[in-house]
């Protein structure tokens, strides 16, 4: 099993799409090409932001092979492979092409609302089903299910190739008590930009990011000054961009953040059913708070 870092920035990749609804592999390589020139620690490819659930086997394939290829070993890779049928994943990771991919990014289960043994029992199948490191992803307010701290250390201490959680509960308590107590070189992340300041001083390690999609750079740096201990520059950031934080999920994600990339000029604004681009209104909002944020930070 190789060693993953998951330090500093990793940036959860959208999924462009064409208007004609076909994927933008374009703009993803631009997308992913300025990711690479300003610095970002990791990729995340095929997770919530990147319309995964809306994309066919065969789209998540190419798209992992193109950005696989595009990268070429210049930082890792996490990919996401989950399904609320364990029996599914187990086959993915079986049967799937993981060459150039370093870690594996998988949700709690969602809709059938498994208690905290059968999560266990899910992830404990997963990782012996893979010799890839596994990324937890604990995110109750789409899969309803809350993966506790308990289940969290279990899994933690008993798969060897469980590497790291994902933590986007919004617990503080819950992350604590995962950061006291985890095996040494289990990492926790934080899945929310707009808590990541706060959690890394807990004691995480970072975060798997929407709004590094369109500022890599910034927000990375945010994080690096954060994991250095100057929080008091960090914060500076921070308070630049807690009003896209907000804005980027009035209409959900990726609707937000789609909007202010198509605002950079990197995609289009398209979603895929049943997912909508943001409203007329959040656009606006969106496009003003950008516009601050960029004579304040010269982009």
């Amino acid at each position: 099993m190789q060693d993953v870092n998951l330090k500093g920035l990793g940036v959860a990749l959208v999924t462009p799409f064409k208007q004609d609804g076909h994927i933008d592999y374009a703009a993803l390589s631009r997308l992913v090409d300025c990711l690479l020139q300003n610095g970002v620690d990791y990729l995340v490819v095929l997770g919530t932001t990147g319309e995964t659930s809306t994309l066919s086997s065969e789209e998540q394939k190419t798209i992992v092979q193109s950005v696989v290829s595009q990268v070429k070993g210049q930082v890792p890779i996490v990919v996401g492979v989950s399904s609320n049928c364990t029996r599914t994943v187990v086959q993915k990771l079986e049967t799937g092409d993981f060459t150039g991919v370093d870690a594996i990014l998988s949700v709690v289960p969602y809709y059938n609302k498994p208690t905290q043994e059968g999560i266990y029992q899910h992830y404990k199948h997963i990782a012996a089903a893979t010799p890839l490191p596994i990324v937890l992803y604990n995110v109750p307010g789409r899969t309803v299910v809350n993966m506790t701290a308990d289940t969290t250390l279990r899994i933690a201490h008993e798969c060897p190739n469980v590497i790291a959680i994902k933590e986007a509960s919004g617990n503080l308590e819950q992350v604590s008590r995962i950061i006291r107590e985890k095996p040494s070189g289990f990492q926790l992340v934080s899945g929310d930009d707009a808590i990541a300041l706060e959690l890394i001083k807990l004691g995480a390690a970072g975060v798997i990011s929407v709004i590094g999609n369109a500022f890599p750079r910034q927000f990375g740096r945010m994080l690096h000054l954060a994991l250095a201990g100057d929080y008091a520059q960090a914060q500076m950031i921070q308070q630049q961009l807690t009003e896209l934080f907000e804005l980027l999920f009035i209409d959900g994600n990726p609707a937000g953040i789609k909007s202010l990339l198509y605002q950079q000029g990197f995609i289009e604004n398209e979603l895929r059913l049943p997912l909508v681009p943001a409203q007329a209104s959040t656009n606006e909002k969106i496009r003003e708070a950008f516009i601050l944020f960029e004579e304040k930070f010269s982009l």
